[in-house]
C-alpha cells in the first residue's frame, strides 16, 4: 500500500485536460460526497470561510476519498500547528491563504514537509499515514504532498517570481476575489484592471515554470482564465450552484427576472 498524491501528478502531467474543481462551502459531506460523483477533478475543502475544524475535515475526506475526485484543504491560515493537523487528518494537497512574500511561502513549504527539508511535526499513527499501513510514510510523505500558495493582493503577485522559487512550493493560486479587494474593486473581479493583474500572474507563473490556479465564479469566466494560461481552476461553489440553480427553477415558476444579486466575486 502506497500513498500517490493525483492532483501533484495531473499538474506535471501537460498533455492532461486542466483539471477542473469545485469549492466546497456547505461543510457537509454528503454534499462533498455527491459532487466527487459528478465529474470534478478536485474539490476545495474550505477551511478559512467555512466552520470546518479539524475533527469535520477527516469526515470531508473520507466522503470525497470514495468518489473518483480528490481533496484540496484550503487552510484558515499558513499556520504551521494547523498544517500539521490537516496533514495527519489526511490532506495530501494543501492551499496555505494570503502568502505574501518569500519568507511566508518559506515558512508554508517548511510546515509540510518533514526534516530535514521542513519542520513537520512526527507522528508514527494517523489517518494520513493510513494509521501506520504505508510502508515508509514518512521517508516518502515529503515527496507526494502538494503544498499551494495562494496569492491575493497586488503585492503578492509583485513577489510571485521569489515565491515560486522556494522549494517546496510545488503550485500557485489567485485569489481573485481578495485581490478585486485589495485593488478597489470589491466584489468586482471583472473589472479590467483586476483581470489585467489575473493574466500577468499566469504569465509570471510560467515564466518562473510553476502551475498556478485561481476560481471563477461561472464558467464564462473560469474559460477566460484557463485562456490566460490557468493551469487548473475552479468552478463556483456547492452553495452557489444550489442556490444559483433554485433561483432559475423558481423564476420560471414565478415567471420572475432573476435576482440581481448573483455571485460576481470568487472565493
Amino acid at each position: 500500500m502506497s500513498i500517490v498524491n493525483p492532483f501533484k501528478s495531473w499538474l506535471c502531467d501537460k498533455a492532461r485536460p486542466t483539471p477542473l474543481g469545485t469549492w466546497l462551502m456547505a461543510a457537509a459531506p454528503a454534499t462533498a460526497e455527491a459532487l466527487g460523483y459528478a465529474g470534478f477533478d478536485f474539490l476545495v475543502v474550505d477551511m478559512e470561510h467555512v466552520p470546518i475544524e479539524v475533527s469535520d475535515l477527516a469526515h470531508i475526506l473520507r466522503a470525497i476519498g470514495c468518489t473518483p475526485a480528490d481533496a484540496m484543504v484550503r487552510l484558515a491560515w499558513n499556520d504551521q500547528v494547523l498544517v500539521k493537523r490537516c496533514l495527519d487528518a489526511g490532506a495530501r494537497t494543501v492551499m496555505l491563504p494570503f502568502v505574501q512574500n518569500a519568507d511566508e511561502a518559506k515558512a508554508a513549504a517548511s510546515y509540510t514537509r518533514y526534516p530535514p527539508e521542513g519542520i513537520r511535526g512526527v507522528a508514527a499513527v494517523h489517518r494520513g499515514s493510513k494509521f501506520g499501513s504505508v510502508p515508509e510514510y514518512l521517508k516518502n510523505a515529503n515527496r507526494d504532498i502538494c503544498t499551494i500558495i495562494q496569492l491575493e493582493t497586488p503585492e503578492a503577485i509583485e513577489h510571485l517570481p521569489e515565491m515560486a522559487a522556494v522549494d517546496g512550493i510545488d503550485a500557485l493560486f489567485v485569489g481573485p476575489g481578495d485581490l478585486s479587494a485589495a485593488m478597489g474593486h470589491i466584489g468586482n473581479i471583472a473589472h479590467p484592471e483586476v483581470q489585467a493583474l489575473i493574466e500577468k500572474a499566469a504569465k509570471d507563473a510560467h515564466a518562473a515554470g510553476k502551475p498556478i490556479g485561481i476560481v471563477g465564479p461561472n464558467t464564462e469566466m473560469v474559460k477566460r482564465f484557463i485562456g490566460y494560461g490557468y493551469d487548473y481552476a475552479a468552478i463556483a461553489s456547492d452553495i452557489a450552484m444550489m442556490t444559483g440553480r433554485a433561483h432559475d427553477w423558481l423564476s420560471q415558476m414565478k415567471g420572475e427576472a432573476k435576482p440581481a444579486t448573483q455571485p460576481t466575486a470568487a472565493y
